[in-house]
């Protein structure tokens, strides 16, 4: 581990712990194999929420600080939390000048009103109407809110991945399920109205996942916290099989894969 002035942990319950250790399992491939898929809707985001310099950022659940680096060469003041010792580390280098926190975003340790804006890229799912109470309790009033999410079914070329995930372990069916539920039309906007927040907009992105080979792919989808659970169940050598067998549509003749997805970003504003 990485140790950084700007990298410091804050106490809280054993289910983050223990899903900060499955995302850190893979963290380097996580980081540089599946996280780029964000960058258009970073982009999409910081525009719609005019991240500039000077702005005051948080990013909650910021994996491997993708976002925050991108943030900070727009001249941003940033700040991110995750649960993942591993991501942070790589975080603690790709935004040197931010302030990380290992912690869960239901307890966020910064004072109220404390951003300009606050983010969390595919970090806010259904159920989490506690963790958007808290970051409009971070925004300071007229600030900004921007997430994202994955989009309908029949918009994800992933989908054959998540469905090869749940099919190995009844638990993580059950959890993409309900995490699911905030792609429904709607469910997200409720969630922010809710916690105080208008102005509310919707759009998409296309988030692409382009792989090698059969290699990179199996590296690549293995590394999400996601597949932990899974792997524990059926084994790296079988779900590598099922894995590649899901996501067979999309390879091309070279054996390499180009995998489209919708990705739903939400902004809004904090009343005054």
């Amino acid at each position: 581990m990485t140790t950084t002035t700007n990298h410091h942990e804050i106490t809280g319950k054993a289910d983050w712990e223990v899903a900060g250790d499955a995302w850190s399992h893979a963290a380097a491939d996580w980081a540089y194999s599946f996280e780029p898929y964000a960058r258009d809707a970073i982009e999409e985001v910081f525009q719609a929420t005019g991240v500039t310099n000077g702005t005051r950022l948080l990013d909650v659940a910021c994996g491997a600080g993708l976002a925050m680096g991108r943030a900070e060469r727009l001249g941003a003041h940033t700040a991110g939390l995750d649960a993942a010792r591993g991501l942070l580390d790589i975080a603690a280098r790709r935004a040197s000048a931010g302030e990380l926190v290992r912690g869960t975003m239901f307890e966020l340790p910064w004072a109220d009103g404390s951003f300009d804006v606050v983010v969390a890229f595919n970090g806010i799912w259904g159920g989490c109407e506690a963790a958007v109470a808290e970051i409009a309790r971070v925004c300071r009033p007229g600030g900004w809110v921007g997430i994202t999410f994955w989009g309908s079914p029949e918009h994800l070329d992933l989908l054959g991945y998540f469905i090869a995930l749940g099919a190995a372990d009844d638990e993580t069916a059950a959890e993409i399920t309900s995490l699911a539920t905030i792609a429904k039309p709607g469910v997200a906007e409720e969630m922010l109205s809710a916690a105080g927040f208008g102005s509310i907009e919707r759009g998409t992105t296309s988030a692409i996942l382009e792989l090698a080979d059969d290699d990179s792919a199996w590296r690549a989808l293995r590394s999400p916290g996601l597949a932990v659970p899974a792997l524990e169940r059926v084994g790296e050598a079988e779900l590598r099989t099922q894995v590649l067998s899901a996501i067979e549509p999309f390879r091309a003749p070279d054996g390499s894969y180009r995998l489209a997805n919708e990705l739903v970003h939400v902004v809004a504003r904090k009343g005054l």
